[in-house]
């Protein structure tokens, strides 16, 4: 009798990139949008507002990425530095981290003996990478990767960005604000549907906070820019 195999996807192997990805898109469609209407509003020409538009690409898909770089690396040293920890432990008392180890399968629902059973044998199969797991919390599915995280924000950031970018440079002159508000909107919400799609969550909702947080975006630094672009004959 063959047997049948099973598989399961699931989605936390994703949360690393797609965290990433997300912000950065979604920070490049809303911030760069948000300028462009500011200084739409504010009554300046088309040049001023690509040129503005531009400049934010590249000032925030650097900024993404060194603040994605930073943030990540803060986390990956900190993990660094509980492993070396344990890694000490393990070898100054490896009893107690034996014991320790026992008693965390126990609160999880295993009996004293089968708790010390699996301890054991995880301790000398991998007592470290049993430690890091199910003590610290670290696993390989959710380590940090800081390069990768700052690539890929800055990629995305800058792919976001270029959808307002295009729409001003494409749009009537009078009416950039309006286009610009519309595609954003757009994007945004395929963008927060296809996140929740992407980690398993519900796309419709995914789309309506995404898109909430774009109109109160824009709508405030439109507000601004008609405040600070009238002029006073």
């Amino acid at each position: 009798m063959s047997r049948l195999s099973h598989s399961e996807i699931h989605m936390v192997h994703r949360i690393g990139w797609l965290r990433a990805a997300v912000l950065g898109a979604n920070d490049g469609i809303l911030s760069t949008s948000s300028l462009v209407v500011g200084v739409a509003a504010a009554g300046t020409g088309r040049t001023e507002v690509l040129v503005a538009a531009l400049a934010g690409l590249v000032a925030g898909a650097m900024s993404m990425a060194a603040g994605e770089y930073v943030s990540v690396s803060s986390q990956t040293d900190a993990e660094n530095a509980d492993l070396d920890k344990e890694r000490k432990e393990l070898a100054e008392m490896p009893e107690a981290e034996l014991e320790e180890l026992t008693r965390i399968y126990q609160e999880r629902g295993l009996t004293r003996d089968l708790a010390q059973q699996v301890a054991a044998q995880l301790t000398a199969q991998d007592a470290l990478g049993a430690h890091a797991r199910d003590e610290l919390g670290i696993s390989e599915t959710v380590t940090s990767h800081p390069v990768q995280a700052a690539v890929v924000s800055a990629l995305t950031f800058a792919a976001g960005a270029v959808v307002p970018l295009i729409v001003a440079l494409l749009a009537p002159p009078a009416q950039i604000v309006v286009f610009v508000v519309v595609a954003t909107l757009l994007a945004l919400a395929v963008l927060g549907g296809l996140g929740a799609s992407a980690g398993g969550a519900g796309i419709l909702r995914g789309a309506m906070r995404v898109t909430l947080w774009g109109v109160l975006a824009m709508g405030a630094t439109a507000v601004v820019g008609t405040l600070f672009g009238v002029t006073v004959g």
